[in-house]
């Protein structure tokens, strides 16, 4: 009997071809799954690149909570309209501790993966309060509350310590120094100890005009400000590139 006799027999015998259908897809989901058993992450690290402090990870909170995130993604794709109005393309790795992650490409607003600097602190106030007043065409709701909303610091201890069980490496320090990091990252008057040198790059700094308050503009803006700051992006897709070239 030859092969093309045999291909119809299979086509024709529904069970057989089942079967055969059920073995092929097995194979190929255990050369796809297993490796991922053995590997310990598989994102690579790249330099700079490290956990959001308190008082960042406190603003990402209420971004989330205020759905920001269903107009404006996280993720620059490696397209050349993409990158040139919003910046190099995002990074695996600039991802790795969120959760949940950002990405995305349905954007009623900009996507704010590097807008970290690109704007000063009063200009976020005040596009937050009023975003008309700043971007005329803006179909942004007013987000003025949050300057009127003292932050609930909570527990941020528990908030790490949640943290770590799903892969975020804060360290010991950093989950007994919490309460103490997102009141000190928000008044300059404070002492802020070791925070730059457990979270470098943490900008430290009074970001809602109003000294005397620590408030929900302040957190979320301290979040906006260090998106796409943290690492050197031309640096950090190269090694990116390096891993793939020797992962294979």
């Amino acid at each position: 009997m030859s092969l093309a006799e045999r291909h119809k027999k299979l086509e024709r015998n529904v069970t057989l071809l089942g079967v055969g259908v059920l073995v092929t897809v097995a194979i190929g989901g255990l050369v796809e799954i297993a490796p991922l058993f053995w590997i310990d992450n598989t994102i690579e690290e790249v330099e700079g690149m490290r956990p959001y402090s308190p008082l960042e990870q406190a603003g990402r909170d209420i971004y989330i909570r205020e759905g920001c995130y269903v107009c404006h993604s996280q993720m620059i794709r490696p397209f050349r309209d993409e990158v040139e109005r919003y910046g190099h393309y995002s990074l695996a790795a600039e991802s790795m501790y969120d959760h949940p992650f950002q990405w995305g490409s349905k954007r009623t607003g900009p996507d704010l993966a590097r807008v970290g600097g690109r704007y000063s602190d009063e200009w976020h106030v005040q596009h937050l309060t009023n975003p008309q007043a700043v971007v005329p065409e803006s179909v942004m709701p007013q987000y003025g509350f949050l300057a009127n909303t003292d932050l609930a610091i909570g527990d941020p201890e528990a908030t790490l310590k949640a943290l770590t069980r799903v892969g975020v490496p804060y360290s010991d320090d950093d989950i007994a120094k919490a309460t103490q990091d997102i009141l000190a990252q928000a008044n300059p008057n404070l002492d802020p100890g070791d925070l730059a040198e457990r979270y470098p790059k943490a900008q430290i700094r009074d970001f809602d005009g109003n000294p005397d308050r620590l408030t929900e503009m302040d957190a979320l803006i301290a979040y906006l400000q260090m998106l796409g700051t943290l690492v050197d992006v031309n640096s950090a897709a190269a090694q990116e590139d390096l891993a793939k070239e020797k992962g294979r």
